[in-house]
């Protein structure tokens, strides 16, 4: 069994290859029942905590850090911009430290911000929807122009890297055409169900770090025949023979796991041979797992805008 490697980002701050993923439901009392959670894993060994705006989490993960008694510098901590918020970022990430209990994210507090999806929606303070139910899609707003206002937290202390998250290869070619700062992080499905070896190599080529999210796969994947034989061969289960297969690929992974258990499992994995890759390349189906809506739009945008060449498939 292997510890957790750290990964360069391009920007020289170091992330811990292995996170845990903060989501927490959709209602209150569903999300404030992480804290506990949380502060187990950051008990049993994380460094690395993955929140976001949109899972209304930050104030239980800010809670967690605190109580750990663990010094901040060495917890990595992510957090989202929502795509309601693409036209207020600096206010956006204000409200994110506010959540988070902090004034600001110091120096030594390695943080980084990710644009949650490609798409922007209009802001409304009120929280209404549009009458007819339709996406509330701000069209003016691209995220080419987010992604300039994102890059002028850096540098403000607020901020140790910037990133995106849900973006294709078809949608960096169009970021990077005006970019200043290159992304330090994508953050994406990815499991042996969905390999993306074009984005993978994509990103990786030019320096930008991926970050598998969902990346166990569900049942889909842990009760998948090929899975199962090379986890029996290591003595693993088949969610750290997923995490092995992330982590030889070169990139980091960020599981949910709100058991004490299957969080330690996390952290420690098998090291797998060629023939160990070689069959879970092999299993590759090009297929979302994600509940993110009925097709044929994903948080308003079709498969077509997102870059996305198949659309969701029901999970067991």
């Amino acid at each position: 069994m292997s510890t957790i490697p750290i990964r360069t980002l391009n920007n020289g701050v170091k992330m811990p290859a292995i996170g845990l993923g903060c989501w927490s439901g959709t209602t209150p009392e569903e999300q404030a029942k992480s804290e506990p959670w949380i502060l187990t894993a950051l008990e049993n060994g994380y460094r690395h905590l993955d929140t976001a705006y949109g899972y209304h989490t930050e104030k239980y993960v800010g809670n967690a850090v605190r109580r750990s008694g663990i010094p901040r510098e060495e917890i990595f901590i992510t957090t989202k911009l929502p795509s309601n918020h693409h036209a207020r970022v600096a206010e956006s990430l204000e409200e994110s430290l506010e959540r988070a209990g902090l004034d600001y994210f110091d120096l030594l507090t390695t943080t980084q911000y990710l644009m949650h999806w490609p798409m922007a929606f209009h802001y409304r303070p009120d929280g209404s929807k549009r009458a007819d139910g339709k996406p509330d899609l701000d069209e003016e707003t691209t995220f080419s122009k987010t992604w300039a206002d994102m890059e002028k937290l850096v540098g403000t202390g607020k901020v140790r890297a910037i990133g995106i998250s849900n973006f294709s290869v078809q949608n960096l070619d169009i970021l990077l055409k005006d970019a200043k700062i290159v992304p330090a992080v994508n953050q994406v499905e990815l499991h042996p169900l969905l390999a993306q070896n074009e984005l993978v190599k994509y990103c990786l080529d030019r320096g930008i770090m991926l970050t598998a999210y969902s990346p166990t796969g569900y049942a889909q994947v842990r009760e998948h025949p090929e899975v199962i034989k090379v986890a029996s061969k290591h003595n693993a289960s088949p969610a750290q023979i997923s995490l092995a297969w992330h982590l030889a690929r070169g990139y980091t992974a960020c599981p949910k796991s709100t058991d004490s258990g299957r969080q330690k499992e996390n952290l420690n994995r098998p090291t797998l041979d060629k023939e160990d890759m070689d069959i879970l390349n092999s299993i590759d189906e090009n297929v979302h797992l994600c509940n993110y809506g009925p097709p044929p739009l994903v948080s308003g945008w079709t498969y077509e805008q997102l870059g996305w060449s198949r659309p969701y498939k029901e999970k067991n």
